[in-house]
Parts: C-alpha cells; structure tokens; sequence
C-alpha cells in the first residue's frame, strides 16, 4: 500500500487531494494544516493518518483535544512540518500557500520521494535549488498547478528540442471585465469572487491581478528549463483549455478539462499511469465556443514584472514573490489600494536591486529565506 502526506491539507487543493485518496487505498501518514483544526482532525481520523501538524503553536492543545482517542498524533510549528515531511512516504502533496511550503518540500526531497508540488512559491524562490535538490537525491517533481500539468502531460513522448513555444492560460481573474478606471476602487470581497475555479481568498485576488500567472511562468521556465522567449499567456475566459504547446512543425497541442483540481491531482497521484477520477466530463458540443484574447499590459502589470524576473534570475524570483504577498496583505488590510500591489512590488525590486542583493549564481535556503525578510520588511516600509 502506498505510503501518502499532504501538507496543506485543510486548503483547496489539499482538500480535493484528500477526496481523491479518500475513494482508494493509501497508507496516510501526516497531514499538516493551519487554523482549521476541526476539519483536520476530521480527515486525520477519519483516513487514519500517523500525525496531524498544525502551522500554529499556539493551536496545539486544540488539536490534541480534537484528536484525543484517535490514535493519531498531534504536533505544531515548524520544526514539526519539518519533521513530518521526513517521515518515509512514497508520495507527498505540497500544497501549503506561501514561501512557508519550501522547506518541507526541500526536506520531502530528501529522501527521494515523489513530490506532488502545487505550491507555486518553490518554484518562484528557489526553482534551481529544489530541482537540484530533486536530481541529487533520485526524486520526482511532478507539477500540480492545473497548467504545469497540462503541459507535462502534453509534452508525454515528445521531444523538447522540438517544442517552439509554451502557452499557459488564465481566466483574467473576477475583474477581468470592469473598466480599467474601476479597479482601483475593488475591494478584497470583490476581487476575491472568481468566475470558474473555487479556490482560496488569497489566490482568487491574484488570479484577478494575474499575480498567479506571473508566478507561472517563472514556474515554467524553473521546471520545464525554457528560456522567456519560449512561454507565453493568453486570456481564455472559460478555463477549459489548461495550456497549449506549439511544436516546430507548426503543430498545436492542447490539454483541456473542465475546471476541477482534482484533474491534475488525479493525474500525480496516479502518475505513470493514468487512473479514473470523479470529475464532470468535458461535453465540447454544449460549451459550442472557446474565447481567447491577448492580456493587456495596463490590466495586468505582472506579467511584466513576471518578465523582469524570469530575465534576471538569482533571487530576484524570491524577492518578487516576498513583495507580492506583502503587498497582498497590505491590500487585504485595506492599506493600499487593489491597483497598488504591482507597483509596489516593482518598488521593492528596484531598490533591492540597486542595492545589489539580487543577484546569486548558486541559491542556498538561507539565502532564499533572508530575501524573504527583506523584501517582506521593505514592502511594508515603501506602503
């Protein structure tokens, strides 16, 4: 029986990871989560795992008291996500949000596991040292971001020295259709509406400012090993068509599905081979059209940010994304405005450029992680 964890597992993702696991048979071993310490132990008990892990110290006597007379152990903080990432399984979903998913992915990779990676921020901070990380130990990285997948499974078979071109979709977000004079009187209820994936308040509002598509193309050059030149985005309103790749015989492939996670979960879990999954069948006669159009730059100043780092490399990756959560905050906080966040992350790059502490041939996690707090610190300074 295979041996499973799932960190982030009281999120999205990691909830229709757990639907998925939950219709077969896995040996669960830890299950990590953040402040929702009733629906994890819910699913710690109910899929029987060895241990629950809270992000938060301070809710570890809630969660032993929720998991009193299960069997299952209870444990907080990070040392704890660190050593539950160490525990042997042969798959893990690293689905927790934020630059928090790094190290116990890295730690995950350790042991030469198959890493099941949704957090987009490994990628974004520290891409060269987790793939590195994965080749020195015989680990798998398999992408779980629905268009990362799609690609990978597109690209099945074929050869990448044929491949011309990546092109990612985005939905444009919940604002995608208000008058550019508008948005920056959106609130965090408003841009945290999307029209056709159920997700997180967090990653709803960067979809909307296409902070998410910025940091997926990072992510394609970081996993896939394409120069910038190569990957593209397009706006496709109805989020059925994932990604698309373009080879050198003008040939255009693409990976469609309706909109549900657990395609791409489904996909990693099963992975090398292909097994069934509970979601809604495509029906192209009744969806009749597919829309596409350009993204416009003065909607969606990341994707040039996007461009900015995917050109500059070293820690530049780490930095943007530090200043990009920080400024989500701030705009959470109703501190700055919704159309204040990109250009406030363009601010924090340029001064830590001009102070030189962007640039790195070789990433260390102390150096990803001390970027972090710098970038964060400065963010909140420049406000």
């Amino acid at each position: 029986m295979r041996r499973v964890s799932v960190f982030g597992a009281t999120g999205s993702i990691g909830q229709s990871t757990l639907d998925l696991i939950g219709r077969g048979a896995y040996d669960v071993v830890a299950l990590s989560g953040g402040s929702n310490i009733g629906q994890l132990a819910r699913d710690a008990i109910r899929l029987r795992a060895d241990v629950a892990v809270t992000a938060f110290d301070d809710k570890l006597s809630d969660l032993r008291d929720a998991l009193a007379g299960s069997g299952v152990a209870a444990a907080a903080g990070k040392t704890a996500l660190e050593e539950a990432a160490d525990r042997p399984a042969d798959w893990i979903m690293s689905a927790i949000v934020g630059a928090a998913g790094l190290t116990p992915g890295l730690r995950a990779l350790r042991h030469g596991t198959t890493l099941a990676l949704a957090n987009k921020e490994s990628l974004v901070c520290a891409g060269p040292l987790l793939m590195a990380e994965a080749r020195r130990h015989g680990a798998t990285i398999l992408p779980v971001d629905s268009e990362h997948s799609a690609v990978f499974q597109t690209l099945v078979g074929e050869d990448m020295a044929a491949v011309e071109k990546v092109i990612i979709t985005g939905s444009g977000g919940g604002l995608r259709d208000w008058p550019l004079a508008r948005l920056a009187e959106a609130t965090p209820e408003q841009a945290g509406k999307h029209p056709n994936w159920d997700m997180g308040q967090r990653i709803t509002i960067d979809s909307a400012s296409m902070m998410n598509k910025a940091m997926e193309l990072i992510e394609t050059k970081e996993f896939f090993g394409l120069p910038p030149e190569m990957i593209d985005t397009i706006i496709h309103p109805q989020s059925l068509i994932h990604a698309l790749v373009q080879f050198n015989d003008g040939a255009l492939m693409a990976h469609l599905g309706t909109p549900d996670m657990r395609h791409a979960i489904g996909y990693a879990l099963n992975w090398p081979d292909r097994g069934p999954v509970p979601v809604e069948r495509l029906d192209l006669a009744k969806v009749a059209q597919l829309d596409f159009h350009a993204p416009d730059p003065a909607r969606y100043p990341a994707l040039d940010l996007a461009r900015r780092v995917m050109g500059q490399g070293g820690l530049s990756g780490a930095a943007f994304n530090a200043a990009k959560e920080a400024a989500l905050d701030l705009f959470l906080a109703r501190a700055i405005r919704f159309t204040d966040m990109a250009p406030l992350v363009a601010r924090v790059l340029d001064q830590m450029d001009a102070d030189n502490r962007l640039e790195a041939d070789t990433l260390s996690l102390d150096m990803v992680q001390d970027t972090d707090t710098r970038a964060r610190q400065i963010a909140r300074d420049l406000a």
